[in-house]
């Protein structure tokens, strides 16, 4: 089973970028897809992107859609989350998670490795 470790959260402004990254170890990365998810206080864990395991197909949340970027590097058993014009309801503890199913997968029960977390804070 593959281990995830995530980096690159912050304090940013509204309008802000930030990239997330997911580093793999201890498994077949390729053997994945992969997902970011996040939990703001008090709210449930959602899906914000899914990337199957090639990159060929994504997911994403409708609302991060043309603002958020899932992208993933196999060489470097990595994935990463581009987050562009940033808003105060994206502040969150963003999670990074890897599905033995190769598809892109939209609910956390299918997801079986688990990052720590990291958090991302947007000050308007």
């Amino acid at each position: 089973q593959v281990q995830l470790v995530e980096s690159g959260g912050g304090l940013v402004q509204a309008g802000d970028s930030l990239r997330l990254s997911c580093a793999a170890s201890g498994g077949t990365f390729s053997e994945y897809s992969m997902g970011w998810f996040r939990q703001a206080p008090g709210k449930k864990r959602d899906l914000v992107a899914a990337v199957s395991w090639n990159g060929s197909t994504s997911y994403y949340a409708d609302s991060v859609k043309g603002r958020f970027a899932i992208s993933r590097d196999n060489a470097k058993n990595a994935v990463y989350l581009q987050m562009s014009s940033l808003k105060p309801e994206d502040t969150a503890i963003y999670y990074c998670a890897g599905s033995r199913s190769l598809a892109v997968m939209r609910s956390g029960n299918d997801y079986n490795s688990w990052g720590q977390g990291t958090q991302v804070t947007v000050a308007s």
